[in-house]
Order: C-alpha cells, then structure tokens, then sequence
C-alpha cells in the first residue's frame, strides 16, 4: 500500500510524529510540487512537508500525483483539539455533510479508508501502555477536500498533551505498523456522539471496519431527504452498501426509521452480532 504522508510544520503533534517515523529510514529527497511542497520518499511512503494549514490544503492530492508522487492513501498526522483537555489518541475520516466551517467543500466528504484506519486504532490499542490516554474514533468533520483515501492521526486534546514524546513514539509505531488492507466488511456507522464509543467498542472486538461516521448531531433537526443524501454520501465515500446503526444512542421509532431509510436507498443494515470476534478478544 503505497501512502502520503502529510508533516505540517506549525502542528507540534504533526512534526514529531512524522519525524519520529522517519528516523532511521533510507529516505530520498524527492522534489517539489507546483506549490514548492518539499517531498521526500522511501520504498512506498511518501511524506509531504506542508507550510499551510492543513485542514485547507485542498486538492493537495492532485497536486502531488501532478508533480509525480503515486500514493494509495493519505494520513495527515495532526492534533485533537479539545476543551476537556483528556488525554487521547484518536482517527478519524474527514469531510462535511453540510457546512465548511473548518476546511473542505461544503456538503462534500472525502473518501474514507476503512480498513486502514480501523487498524490503526487496533493498532494504537496495541502500542498504547499509558491508561492515561483514551482511545477512540471520530466522526467525520473538516477538511482539507479531497479525491484520494484519507484519514487524521491525531494526539489530543491540548497543549498540555500535543507535544508529549510518548504519544508521538505510540503514533509514530502505529504509522510504521499498519501497512497492508484487511479483508473485514466495511460498513458506515449512523448515531451516537462525536467520539462514537460504540463504533471504536465494535472496531477493537470485531472483524469490521468502520468508514464514514454520521452522528445524531449532525441528523438533528434536518429532514429526511437530507438525512437519506447524508447516509449515502457516506456509504459512497466509504465504498460500501452496509450500515450499522448505534439503536441505544436514539429513540427506538429513530432507530427503527433509520433503518428502514437505509433499507430504501438499498443498504445492508447490519448487526454486532453479524460481525466474527477479533481473535484473541
């Protein structure tokens, strides 16, 4: 699996993860992009030195395969930012089901990477030793737009924890791990919260990998022609037809609506128990 790897220079969590990863490598310099983007290669990672704020670096991908660089898909090693200021190791797809607040198109998601994301949080579990840190996924949101596989790596949550050593060397591990495609069923994941709980619980016990995330907010309040336009951006995006809806984060008659709204638009509404045990688990 050949990927880009994208180091942003005023992101403190960015430049230690990237630089920790390197060390050590047989890296080349490589050249520059249209934008002066300084790259360098080894064997099938690519890593892109950006200036410019990453979460609007929009169609850096085109940029990069313009200047020669082939890439299957990118991780943006970043910070998490929160106000609750927990400790934590997270991935996440990005996009926008609606506004571009934060970088991206509106209305527009990237394309997701399952399986590659899910391992790296499998991975993280694995590397991580710290009870301190919370593990988790994100759901979807900002940018930057593009057309390529994408996923963040992010240590969080603020200043206190952005520049840790110890969780630039566990990120940085799992960069080095996870470099090949499991064959688990991808599927999107409908409800809950921002930090999906249940999805990152289903994902470290199961054979599943989880896509695009639609959470309750981002449902809340808006109709159902652009909740159905919602789901299927996602299960485009993630390159799949199967769903897994959290039924106890709602109502049981939303729970029951989702489904049948997911059935429509001609999905696989799947269950935990439709998923095989991760072994040892």
């Amino acid at each position: 699996m050949r990927r880009l790897i994208v180091r942003y220079e005023k992101d403190i969590a960015s430049v230690n993860m990237v630089d920790r990863f390197i060390q050590g490598g047989q890296w080349s310099e490589a050249g520059t992009d249209r934008e002066g983007r300084r790259y360098i290669t080894d064997g099938d990672d690519t890593v892109v030195y950006l200036q410019h704020q990453h979460i609007r670096s929009e169609h850096l991908d085109r940029d990069a395969k313009e200047a020669g660089f082939a890439f299957d898909v990118i991780v943006f090693p970043s910070v998490h930012s929160a106000q609750s200021g927990i400790p934590a190791l997270t991935v996440h797809p990005i996009g926008n089901y609606h506004e571009a607040e934060h970088g991206g198109e509106e209305g527009k998601l990237v394309p997701a990477c399952p399986a590659v994301m899910t391992d790296m949080l499998r991975a993280i579990k694995a590397e991580c030793n710290i009870p301190e840190y919370s593990i988790c996924f994100e759901v979807t949101h900002h940018g930057p737009y593009l057309e390529t596989p994408t996923m963040f790596l992010e240590i969080g949550s603020d200043e206190s924890c952005w520049g840790r050593s110890d969780a630039a060397d566990i990120q940085s591990r799992v960069l080095a791990k996870v470099r090949e495609k499991n064959d688990y069923v991808n599927v999107i994941g409908i409800g809950g919260g921002h930090y999906a709980p249940r999805f990152t619980e289903l994902a470290l016990s199961s054979k599943v990998n989880f896509g695009h995330m639609l959470p309750n907010y981002q449902m809340e309040g808006r109709s159902d022609e652009d909740v159905a336009a919602s789901i299927r951006k996602a299960t485009e995006a993630s390159r799949t037809e199967c769903v897994f809806i959290h039924r106890k984060s709602m109502k049981g008659s939303q729970a029951t609506h989702l489904r049948e709204m997911a059935e429509s638009l001609g999905c696989e509404v799947m269950r935990s128990e439709d998923f095989e045990p991760l072994t040892g688990n």
